[in-house]
């Protein structure tokens, strides 16, 4: 999740890590034609046949919107999941082989009760709610999908952090038998990323086990997920197996490989470019196809009367 995947060699053709990561980027301003009239039939072809997934509509703040919402075919087709490889049809189309059950996800760290979390007793830790959230990829497109989980902080509270944990960090699955992008060297896997406790006691922070109504797609994050919706998308971390509380911040997937690039924080904001592309605009998924008109981008993602609090008095240009 993060910088832009297209249909290109491996990256053990090229140089150095940071010529790879030039050409991945390439993809930022638009997929070229063929990639996305490929992703277009995949989308076609696409259908949400997964189990439903029994919720309720969510009361928290902001956790709804009135803009339209981006066709499930074209949510389920159009992702940034590199262990899968980095072209944007690659998740829809290796993803499927992941095992997902059973499942466990291991809190550690700074928590007065440690433990391994069933994927069952996660579903029925707290009621499912629907979340209407916008997401934006730091890539300058954009979607808006119904998510289908509860408040993070209802994991969190149960676990009673100590008073020492100032920070959460989230480790996703790395198979190497049946995720086959992690033989690139694209990232340092395990995919890992993090937030600061305050931001992942938020309410609007989810922990995801469903979109659209239905149990998440392989390709989407399955079993479980985070879901940050005033961040870049890469920092909703996918597939997750631990939750790690520690004291100091913790370095990321995407720190780790362009520091200067992909800050910590990486909040939604139009006035700090990436240094390679604007953040001003995005491009809405399925409106209009690949010339259709970009809309602005909002400080947050939209939702700074939600969550500005969290970073009162902080420079949004250097923290970012």
């Amino acid at each position: 999740m993060g910088i832009p995947g297209s249909a290109i060699t491996s990256p053990s053709v090229y140089a150095s890590r940071r010529q790879w990561l030039a050409l991945l980027a390439g993809g930022a301003a638009g997929a070229t034609l063929a990639t996305w009239a490929q992703r277009d039939a995949l989308a076609a072809s696409a259908a949400t046949a997964w189990p439903a997934l029994a919720h309720v509509p969510s009361s928290v703040e902001g956790a709804r919107t009135s803009e339209s919402i981006t066709a499930a075919a074209h949510a389920s087709s159009y992702n940034n999941f590199y262990e899968f490889g980095v072209g944007k049809d690659d998740p829809a189309r290796h993803a499927h082989v992941m095992p997902i059950s059973p499942w466990t996800v291991e809190v550690e760290g700074l928590v007065h009760k440690p433990g391994k979390w069933a994927l069952e007793d996660l579903l029925k830790l707290s009621p499912m709610e629907e979340r209407i959230y916008r997401l934006r990829c730091v890539e300058g497109w954009s979607m808006v999908i119904p998510w289908v989980g509860y408040s993070l902080a209802e994991l969190i509270r149960r676990v009673e952090p100590m008073g020492s944990a100032k920070f959460v960090e989230f480790v996703t699955l790395a198979d190497p038998e049946h995720m086959r992008g992690l033989k690139s060297r694209v990232l340092d896997w395990p995919y890992t990323e993090g937030l600061r406790l305050d931001e992942a006691m938020h309410p609007l922070t989810l922990l995801a086990f469903g979109m659209y109504g239905h149990v998440l797609p392989h390709q989407n994050g399955a079993p479980v997920r985070l879901i940050v919706p005033w961040k870049y998308g890469f920092k909703s971390a996918k597939s997750i197996v631990k939750i790690r509380f520690v004291e100091t911040m913790p370095a990321t997937a995407w720190s780790k490989t362009a520091k200067h690039e992909y800050g910590f924080y990486s909040n939604v904001n139009p006035q700090v470019p990436h240094p390679r592309w604007s953040q001003a605009t995005e491009r809405r998924i399925g409106e209009g196809g690949l010339f259709a008109p970009k809309r602005p981008t909002l400080l947050f993602n939209g939702y700074a009367d939600q969550v500005a609090q969290l970073y009162s008095g902080m420079d949004l240009k250097r923290n970012y």
